[in-house]
C-alpha cells in the first residue's frame, strides 16, 4: 500500500516537475519570434502565418464539435473542417451533412475567424436590410434570415457565420439550426 502510494507521489512530482511541452502553435510563434529578432522578417511572417493557419485549424475542430448530432430518423456524415488563413479573408470552417430516409438532405455550417463574417454581419444584424434578403425567423434567441427555399443564415456574437441548407423542408432546417448550442458558440 506504502509503495503504491510513494509510486504515485514521485509519478505526480515528475509531471510537475517536467517542462512543458509546447504545441505547434506555440513552437511557431517562437519560431517567429527568433527569427523576427534575427533580422529574417520572410521567415517571421512566414511563421506567423503557420501559427495562424494552426489556429484557425484548432477552431475548425472546435466547431465541428458543436455541430448537432442526427435528429431522429436522420443519418449524419462524418464532420468536415477547413481553415484557410488568410487567402480570401480567411475562414475557418466546420460542417456536416444529414440525410433521411427519403434522400432529403440538409448541410449545417459554422465559420468563423474571417473579416467576411463581421461584413455580412452588418446586413444580418440590421432588420431592414435583413428582412430584404428573406424572412427574418427566431431559431431560440438567435434572429436568423430564411430564403424562400427555407434556407437559413445567422449571425452568432458578431463573429460566426450559419448557414443551414439543403433539399430538406424548412422545418427539417429550422430543426437543425435550434439543435446548434448558440450559448457554446457564443463562448469561443
Amino acid at each position: 500500500m506504502t509503495s503504491t502510494r510513494t509510486m504515485a507521489a514521485l509519478a505526480l512530482l515528475a509531471a510537475l516537475s517536467a517542462p512543458a511541452r509546447a504545441d505547434d502553435i506555440t513552437d511557431a510563434m517562437d519560431q517567429a519570434r527568433k527569427s523576427y529578432q534575427g533580422g529574417d522578417l520572410g521567415g517571421a511572417k512566414q511563421s506567423l502565418d503557420l501559427a495562424s493557419q494552426l489556429i484557425g485549424q484548432k477552431n475548425a475542430e472546435a466547431f465541428a464539435t458543436l455541430l448537432p448530432n442526427a435528429l431522429p430518423g436522420w443519418k449524419a456524415e462524418k464532420a468536415q473542417t477547413t481553415a484557410l488563413g488568410a487567402m480570401g479573408f480567411g475562414a475557418s470552417t466546420a460542417s456536416r451533412g444529414y440525410e433521411n430516409a427519403k434522400g432529403d438532405h440538409v448541410e449545417v455550417q459554422i465559420s468563423g475567424d474571417s473579416a467576411m463574417v463581421s461584413q455580412i454581419a452588418t446586413f444580418l444584424n440590421n432588420p431592414a436590410m435583413a428582412g430584404a434578403m428573406g424572412k427574418l425567423v427566431r431559431v431560440g434567441n438567435q434572429r436568423a434570415i430564411q430564403d424562400g427555399d427555407g434556407n437559413l443564415k445567422m449571425i452568432v456574437a458578431n463573429k460566426f457565420l450559419i448557414s443551414v441548407e439543403g433539399s430538406a423542408d424548412a422545418a427539417s432546417k429550422l430543426a437543425y439550426a435550434q439543435a446548434i448550442d448558440f450559448a457554446k458558440l457564443a463562448k469561443m
